[in-house]
């Protein structure tokens, strides 16, 4: 009888052993070695969850040559793009009918047919103002964008508004609370690649300059510790979200022996390094400037715009677009060029980042 049950036991362990396993994405995976053998090192992809690229449409005509008169003195109210040639001009313009407009209204989306000029409607005054957001990013931002650069399809991909967007959870009174309501903790999240985990890290990190170094150099309680358990968990959730953005996983930017340490991860830690700073300076200075200019409908729950993340631009892939560059169709997005000494032994650096970046010491632990 012992055996008996015994066996009966077996198999319902063993069976619930399947059941938890069929928790686990099952199917093909593609493995890249990124360091040396026998660390782990490597880039695991998931064939099957590989996201699609979506088509980049064609120019609406080819790009005129550069000269002539300029927007400027060929139309009235230009604030932005007065210095770009007219016939640059309305091909952009025609781009960002293509890319932004809905289809039914075209030009009619911004502008008053039987008045161009004027700025009644606040997707003109929003349109200028992403204009300058997107100029900023391609020329202040090169750290992160390279010379891909982005455009204004890069987030859109011929949406009025783009797919991937945030604002602050509805229910959730303080977005760095964990109480209170049921999706601030403990509820699987998309946003956090679905752990139970403080589900906005984006308020914290994407909107507002708070601290995300967690590690320490000791695993004692010390002074070296400069975050709580709690706020390790919302780091945690923020990496979980740039991992499903970018379509990677942990060691495509950090190597395992180390994660907190520098000097021993993949140049790619230091791209997202600078794109985390770039999203924060748009979500603050660009999207968060229009924050009476956008209608109630256009907004969160709370009344905040919506602001961009990780995954607005990469949607699921390490480089939007599959890397991609749309900007030599649309010169006039480059913006003006703002050339920043390269820090000492290290990348050339964004104007707000500090030189410390290129310390270990300094920045240990620090994404």
């Amino acid at each position: 009888m012992s055996r008996f049950l015994d066996r009966i036991a077996a198999a319902s362990i063993g069976g619930l052993g399947i059941l938890l396993l069929g928790g686990c994405e099952l199917g093909p995976k593609q493995a890249t070695q990124t360091g040396y053998r026998g660390t782990g090192l490597e880039q695991i992809v998931d064939v099957k969850h590989i996201a699609k690229v979506s088509l980049i449409p064609p120019a609406p005509y080819p790009l005129p040559p550069d000269g002539g008169p300029t927007a400027g003195e060929s139309y009235q109210n230009i604030k932005v793009l007065n210095g770009v040639s007219k016939e640059r001009f309305d091909h952009l313009m025609a781009e960002i009918s293509q890319w932004v407009a809905p289809p039914e209204q075209g030009c009619n989306y911004c502008h008053n047919p039987e008045n161009l000029a004027s700025d009644e409607k606040y997707t003109k005054v929003v349109a200028r103002r992403m204009i300058q957001m997107t100029q900023n990013i391609n020329s202040r931002w090169s750290s992160h964008v390279k010379e891909t650069g982005v455009t204004c399809y890069t987030c859109h991909r011929g949406n009025a508004v783009p797919v991937n967007k945030w604002a602050l959870a509805q229910g959730t009174p303080n977005p760095g609370s964990i109480l209170g309501n049921r999706h601030g903790q403990n509820a699987p999240e998309a946003n956090v690649g679905y752990a139970s985990l403080p589900s906005d890290p984006f308020a914290a990190y994407l909107n507002e300059n708070q601290q995300i170094r967690v590690a320490g150099n000791s695993p004692f309680p010390s002074r070296d510790h400069v975050a709580s358990i709690k706020d390790a968990e919302t780091t945690y959730g923020m990496m979980m979200h740039v991992s499903t953005a970018l379509g990677v996983n942990c060691t495509f930017c950090h190597n395992s022996q180390s994660f907190r340490a520098w000097n021993l991860s993949r140049a790619q830690r230091a791209t997202a390094y600078y794109g985390i700073r770039m999203v924060r300076d748009t979500n603050e200075n660009y999207i968060g400037s229009l924050q009476t200019v956008f209608p109630a409908y256009r907004k969160g729950p709370h009344g905040d715009p919506y602001k961009v993340n990780c995954t607005t631009c990469h949607q699921g892939i390490s480089k939007p677009l599959s890397g991609v560059s749309m900007i030599a169709q649309a010169p006039a997005l480059k913006g003006v060029s703002k050339p920043t000494a390269p820090a000492e032994g290290g990348p050339a650096a964004a104007t707000n980042v500090p030189a410390a970046f290129n310390d270990p010491q300094a920045m240990t632990g620090t994404k």
